[in-house]
């Protein structure tokens, strides 16, 4: 099992590549609203906020399994996220 300092490194690479990726589209595209990559940069900033505090909650009874649900949530956000940069 991977630790808590892990897991956070991965939360901000993930999170900012996603970031990036909207950041990106934007430049590649300066004639398109912008206004769907930012609700998608927001929702990520949101994500990642959220995502810290489970990480940092103290008192779990179950250490693993807290960690566990971090990660299937990130990934699923984080799919989630990809998709709506997809289809912009």
């Amino acid at each position: 099992m991977s630790n808590k300092r892990d897991l956070k490194k991965d939360l901000n690479y993930v999170f900012g590549d996603i970031i990036d990726a909207a950041l990106l589209w934007q430049i590649a595209n300066p004639g398109e609203d912008a206004a769907k990559s930012e609700e998608i940069i927001d929702e990520s900033i949101k994500s990642f906020d959220e995502l810290i505090a489970e990480t940092n909650k103290k008192g779990v009874e179950n250490p693993k399994a807290h960690f566990k649900g971090i990660r299937q949530s990130l990934e699923t956000k984080a799919t989630d996220l990809v998709t709506k940069i997809n289809s912009l």
